[in-house]
């Protein structure tokens, strides 16, 4: 492994979707407060199902791009509880086919019907996958042309792709316990909330960016403002906390898991990022000027990884703080 070596970066991808997803905000294509049925009218009228009587009722509330967000939609990933009547009708939806598009799964998923209403808990889900549906509809383009305008051509993050070039296969990390599919076969699936390939050269572009405020190199991608208010926490405090990344002592922004810096208080100061099953980490630290990325390729995860990243962490910022 070096620093060219391509990693399957699965929900690492996630930040780089919601960072284009305030660009569109910025350039006035979506607003956060927007309903998802204004680009996907299928997410009109969506019910919720009580998943111990199996009642389904019509939601009261509509889902809007920042549910999609904050993972408050009442979408799930069925992948986590394939047992559960729901998680079986994802699978049947197509929540692991790679023969449709994002924009098609997001359409299945609007069939099903919610876990709870939008906007009240949080789940980790698919709602990274619907949002980039969303915002190929809002700006018009495939999800691969967007990253590239917006995020990907600006950075010079020229090795970050959906896909990769059968002629740099030999690059692929490979992980330990085998992959569920080939990097190098091209499907018509985009998925925003897992897809994306790419190295720790090009993540550290997106992670230097964030730690200057929305700017690297001279090129800006996103205002300090706008970067500053997706570290904020954006779930109410009567929110169920403790399947976040981190715990109950963890939080959320838009589009970024918020985790308190070894040693501070529950309340903070957070650093913010994001993690992968595969065993990739970023955190961003404004307040100590730095970041830290750690890639690996093995599944389950950081659990799963060759060291235990909670210490890692901790040394970092033992390091960098004495």
């Amino acid at each position: 492994m070096d620093e060219q070596t391509i990693f399957r970066i699965y929900s690492m991808t996630k930040p780089i979707v919601s960072v284009a997803t305030m660009t569109l905000v910025e350039d006035g294509l979506l607003a956060i407060s927007d309903p998802v049925s204004k680009y996907i009218p299928e997410f009109a009228n969506m019910t919720v199902i009580d998943e111990t009587t199996g009642a389904i009722t019509p939601a009261a509330n509509e889902m809007t791009v920042q549910d999609l967000l904050t993972h408050e939609s009442g979408l799930i990933y069925g992948i986590f509880d394939p047992q559960s009547e729901l998680g079986k009708r994802y699978f049947q939806a197509g929540s692991l086919r790679t023969d449709i598009t994002a924009l098609t799964l997001a359409k299945n998923l609007a069939a099903l019907p919610l876990r709870f209403e939008p906007g009240t808990k949080w789940n980790y889900s698919r709602s990274t996958d619907v949002l980039g549906a969303v915002i190929e509809v809002a700006a018009g383009k495939p999800l691969d042309a967007l990253l590239n305008e917006r995020i990907f051509e600006p950075l010079g993050m020229d090795e970050t792709t959906f896909f990769v070039d059968s002629s740099k296969a030999t690059r692929l990390a490979q992980p330990i316990h085998g992959d569920m599919a080939d990097p190098t076969v091209v499907t018509p699936m985009l998925s925003g909330g897992g897809g994306l390939h790419s190295t720790t050269e090009d993540y550290v572009r997106f992670a230097s960016m964030l730690l200057g405020g929305g700017e690297y190199n001279g090129v800006r991608i996103l205002e300090a403002n706008t970067l500053l208010a997706m570290q904020q926490k954006f779930i109410g405090e009567d929110v169920d906390r403790s399947a976040f990344f981190f715990g109950p002592r963890g939080d959320w922004g838009l589009g970024f898991h918020l985790q308190p810096i070894p040693g501070a208080d529950n309340e903070g100061p957070f650093n913010f990022g994001w993690q992968d099953v595969g065993g990739t980490v970023f955190i961003v630290d404004p307040t100590n000027d730095f970041y830290m990325l750690y890639m690996a390729q093995v599944r389950g995860g950081p659990t799963g990884a060759p060291m235990d990243l909670t210490k890692a962490q901790a040394a970092v910022y033992k390091a960098m703080l004495n």
